[in-house]
């Protein structure tokens, strides 16, 4: 029987619904489960945006049918994506709209379900990330869904708006009301609506909301949530829906006490549908573990449990073999967690032989699902050659793919003391490698990435006490700090903000004293043109005396500095050798100047004496397109000769680079600035810099790199992390695409450069998609760190033994 429903599932979808109304309590055996054969529910109404479904899946055939329609016809494509993943997200379908067999163009999935637990459907369309120029609706025969309407995000404040656009439907959109004051606010209502009605899940009527102008307001009081999930009833489908603290969120609303469940933009179109996912999110992760088997030495791999609840709860686990039973253990089963504590759980084994798996299930309150370890063989003693680029795919990173999980910390970028011992920072600690095992040290909150060193070995980073910046200092290898303001740092009235860099390792540079330091202080921003932002820009330079650390007066560079890039790339604003001090930055320029004239930031370099106490003029020695562009922050570095090299950053244009005439000088000229891709390339585009120097004096970027057209996705763009170097001499090479992204239009990788004292290359980056849904899913980090020993021709994934070299 069971074959003959799976040949009319593939040839006929009408067979499929009158074939599951017959026998939708029928159960049929397979193997060693039951599939139960279930109804197909009505079409959801149509709605815009993108984002995805959530499944509350019980053992039987799960199936879904997804269908998109175009608001506008014109040229241009517009192609839906559905990825489907199970509970321990394994992508077990990736479907478009273009490629659909039937006329409707409906994407259609379909799976047995012999384990229940959280499936899930992710939805992008091609050349419209924001879904403001299609509809999609779904249908499915699991009765129990959470639809999340997302988008790709805007640089604004965050905003997820549901809407309706299907007024043939009648619909209720249901949803979670917080415990704080909050505004319910509908627009673009039909002109017949009059009233809304807000209901509870006892049916009561909450109120009626008059409509106005096609436009319906109603404030909701603070208090307690009786008869949860509330129901807004829509006699049309036809409506933008705004929640405050379902579809926006701010720092009022992500306070403990008014939203319970922030980040999601969360709703059923019936009260039948609903299940309690906002308690159980992340309740279990990673979703998967994959781990190379070391033959007959203990391991061991890590899952946490979260209890995204507002009261305390206790979850049972259990392990399920997918094929025979193995020597792997559990370490508890059962434990108890407070309101949004999270715990760890531990699965142990010694060196399997062959590829095993298991999954982990963790119950709570009814609730079930599972994640899985994967434990693969390798098959030699050396390991795996990467093969480049490393082509991410959803939910297929590099731990998935390679087993890449490393027992060093992933939290930042390595930078190394002068005896190439690495350190590493996390928001509150010091993570260095000493002794052949990592420490780590609390070190309170921080303000940067950056671990910087002098020449006597002594450690500094920008961390935070109370509202105020302080420089923390260690003269022993990082074991203990003392702290110590840094002036100024407190925000001042009418500031935007106030930002810091300090000099960091890039090849050849080392301070003779504490490491210079680059405070901005944004003080203006331009609301016609967006990335049009300004601020003051001064260096300051802190200097060991018996008391301490104390400071020069601040030394005053530019009130039109663009600022400092930290998110991505991460370039060194300021380098220094002996007593000479190179900063370089970028500056704003008036709107009304022509490009010809003006074709980018204008980028300038200038030089500090610390023995005179003098700062020279300014020398401008190139653009980075276009102009008033906050992402075109420049990078400086110095070679073993004294010659300073300056990349122009730029937004989506190509890189300018320029070199000083006449070493540890700016004013014995420069190169004439030159771009780093060929004018003649397609689109040739790079964003967010990073640069070093090595042994050999070799220049070495990386950068956010778009590809247009192009497989995997040839009718869009997508994003790659790419790599360039110069040898001494000679121009710059070719890019070089060392990782793809896995899903098109907006990615950036929070990537950073650095180099140790030996000349390797590192490369740590962590994938981040334009599409909430992806980001917000994906919970947990996925930061990688690279590694070149031979100047850049070849890379790999960085192991412990790297460090201990």
């Amino acid at each position: 029987m069971k074959n003959i429903l799976q040949g009319l599932i593939k040839r006929d979808v009408t067979h499929v619904y009158f074939l599951s109304l017959l026998i939708c309590a029928t159960l049929i055996s397979c193997n060693q489960n039951e599939i139960i054969i279930r109804e197909f529910g009505d079409w959801t109404p149509k709605m815009g945006g993108c984002g995805g479904v959530f499944f509350n899946a019980q053992k039987g055939p799960l199936i879904i049918e997804i269908e998109k329609d175009d608001l506008r016809d014109d040229a241009r494509s517009r192609i839906l994506r559905a990825v489907f993943v199970g509970p321990d997200r394994e992508v077990i379908g990736d479907f478009n709209s273009a490629d659909a067999d039937n006329d409707d163009k409906i994407i259609r999935f379909e799976t047995d379900v012999y384990r229940p637990g959280i499936y899930a459907v992710m939805v992008t369309v091609s050349n419209d990330r924001y879904g403001e120029n299609i509809t999609w609706r779904f249908r499915t025969n699991c009765k129990k869904f959470i639809i999340e309407t997302s988008r790709g995000h805007k640089d604004s404040h965050h905003k997820e708006p549901i809407v309706l656009l299907d007024p043939e439907k009648e619909t209720d959109l249901c949803f979670l009301p917080q415990r704080g004051e909050f505004d319910i606010l509908i627009t673009g209502l039909p002109d017949n609506q009059k009233v809304i009605e807000l209901i509870d899940a006892n049916n009561q009527n909450i109120a009626s909301i008059r409509v106005n102008d096609g436009t319906a307001v109603y404030n909701i009081v603070e208090g307690e949530r009786q008869a949860t999930p509330w129901r807004l009833h829509f006699p049309q489908a036809q409506a933008k829906v705004e929640i405050e603290g379902v579809t926006e969120w701010d720092d009022h609303y992500l306070s403990d006490y008014f939203t319970v469940y922030p980040g999601g933009a969360f709703w059923t179109p019936s009260l039948e549908n609903w299940f309690n996912f906002h308690e159980n999110r992340w309740l279990l992760t990673p979703y998967s573990h994959t781990l190379i088997s070391q033959a007959n030495i203990p391991q061991s791999a890590v899952f946490t449990l979260h209890n995204n609840g507002t009261a305390p709860r206790k979850v049972k686990l259990d392990l399920e073999f997918p094929h025979k039973k193995w020597n792997v253990q559990l370490s508890e089963k059962e434990t108890s967690l407070g309101p949004n504590q999270t715990k760890s759980v531990t699965l142990s084994w010694k060196g399997a032989k062959k590829n095993q798996s298991v999954h982990l299930r963790a119950t709570c309150d009814g609730f079930t699902t599972y994640a899985t370890l994967n434990v693969k063989v390798q098959q030699s003693d050396t390991p795996a050659t990467l093969t480049f680029p490393i082509v991410l795919k959803p939910y297929f990173h590099e731990h998935e793919q390679f087993g890449y999980s490393p027992d060093y910390p992933t939290t930042n970028q390595p930078y190394f003391n002068i005896h190439n011992e690495p350190f590493i920072l996390s928001d509150k600690s010091l993570f260095s490698y000493q002794s052949g095992k990592w420490n780590e040290t609390d070190v309170g909150e921080l303000r940067s990435s950056i671990a910087a060193f002098d020449s006597d070995n002594n450690v500094y980073l920008l961390g935070r006490d109370s509202n105020e910046t302080v420089l923390l200092h260690s003269t022993d290898n990082g074991h203990t700090f003392k702290s110590y303001v840094i002036p100024g740092s407190l925000l001042l009235p009418g500031s935007l903000g106030v930002s810091y860099d300090i000099e960091q390792f890039t090849g050849h540079n080392m301070s003779d004293g504490p490491p210079p330091i680059m405070k901005y202080r944004r003080v203006g921003a331009d609301k016609e043109h967006f990335w049009r932002r300004w601020g003051n820009v001064e260096l300051l330079i802190p200097k060991k005396t018996d008391q301490g650390i104390e400071w020069e007066e601040p030394i005053f560079i530019s009130d039109k500095c663009i600022g400092v890039s930290s998110h991505s790339g991460l370039p060194s604003s300021v380098v220094s050798r002996d007593d000479k001090i190179f900063v370089v930055w970028g500056e704003v320029t008036d709107v009304q100047i022509s490009r010809e004239e003006i074709p980018g930031v204008p980028v300038f370099v200038a030089m500090y004496d610390k023995k005179s106490k003098s700062l020279s003029a300014p020398v401008r020695v190139g653009f980075g397109p276009p102009p008033n562009d906050t992402h075109n922050i420049p990078g400086i570095t110095i070679d073993s000769h004294g010659y300073l090299h300056v990349l122009t950053g730029t937004h989506g244009r190509p890189f300018q680079y320029a070199r000083s005439l006449r070493p540890m000088s700016i004013d014995g000229g420069w190169t004439e600035a030159e771009s780093l891709l060929d004018k003649n390339t397609p689109h040739s585009t790079q964003t967010y810099l990073g640069l070093v120097t090595d042994q050999e004096n070799t220049l070495h970027t990386i950068f956010r790199f778009w590809q247009h057209n192009v497989e995997p996705f040839p009718d869009t763009h997508y994003a790659t992390l790419a790599y360039m170097s110069k040898k001494q001499g000679e121009p710059w090479s070719e890019p070089r695409i060392l990782v793809q992204a896995p899903l098109s239009h907006y990615s950036n990788f929070r990537h950073r450069l650095t180099i140790d004292r030996k000349g390797r290359l590192f490369i740590s980056y962590d994938y981040w998609s334009t599409y909430w849904f992806y980001r917000n899913d994906r919970k947990y980090s996925g930061r990688v760190l690279l590694m070149s020993s031979d100047g850049g021709k070849n890379w790999s994934l960085t192991t412990n033994d790297d460090f201990q070299e």
